[in-house]
């Protein structure tokens, strides 16, 4: 059995189509931050494998034409933006002062607690673009040198946690303004984030998918010039 259903692109596209829709609907039905899709679907995907004895590299390899569209998925994330640019056009210094902002200050923490830590430069090159979506930060972390699974759930748990605990920081932190909502999840949580940030308004999500966008080119130079010092 498993390995008929390791050889099945079919499989693991429904699998993980099947797995996140589950726990949408839970959302849904729930109304918690816990019932995350994104975490739910990775638990189910994770427990059928481990239940058929799939290896990951097999269900890697299976995914691979679902995994492919995560590229375009990220350029996506600017259409909104652009369709309420005529709105955001006195804001754009600011959004582009608060993703730089962000984005110096995570990559500046992860460095700082890898030397706090004394970890290796490979765990300092794997966490490094855990603030940016999945397609970005695996390709950066594999050209560093980094361990790409691991970067993988680096990105994933941050996302996860940015769209669960993001509105409750939103208000401790009195982010009222739709636009300042946007640039705080888009640049900290990437993808999941934004769909969080959708959730409250179409702005916020259009400054959130601009965000993420801007966030990843940033770590991308930044990267860049890091692995020429």
């Amino acid at each position: 059995m498993s390995e008929l259903l390791s050889g099945s692109t079919f499989f693991a596209v429904f699998l993980t189509v099947a797995s996140f829709e589950l726990g949408r609907c839970l959302q849904t039905r729930f109304k918690s931050p816990l019932f995350n899709p994104i975490l739910i679907g990775a638990a189910i995907t994770a427990a059928v494998l481990v239940l058929f004895r799939i290896p990951n590299a097999d269900y890697q390899e299976d995914i691979r034409p679902l995994s492919f569209l995560l590229t375009p998925a990220t350029v996506c994330f600017a259409v909104p933006f652009y369709t309420r640019l005529r709105e955001l056009r006195g804001h754009v210094l600011a959004i582009l002062a608060g993703v730089l902002a962000g984005t110096a200050a995570s990559m500046g923490l992860i460095a700082a607690l890898t030397r706090l830590f004394a970890l290796e430069d490979t765990m300092l090159w794997t966490l490094l673009p855990k603030s940016v979506t999945t397609a970005i930060g695996v390709a950066l972390s594999e050209e560093a040198g980094g361990i790409a699974a691991l970067t993988t759930a680096a990105i994933i748990v941050t996302g996860v946690l940015g769209n669960m605990a993001g509105p409750f920081l939103c208000r401790i932190f009195r982010f009222r303004d739709d636009i300042s909502k946007g640039v705080a999840f888009g640049t900290a949580s990437h993808a999941i984030g934004t769909s969080k940030a959708l959730e409250m308004s179409e702005l916020a999500g259009a400054v959130s998918g601009f965000s993420l966008t801007l966030a990843g080119l940033l770590t991308a130079v930044t990267f860049s010039i890091l692995l020429e010092i």
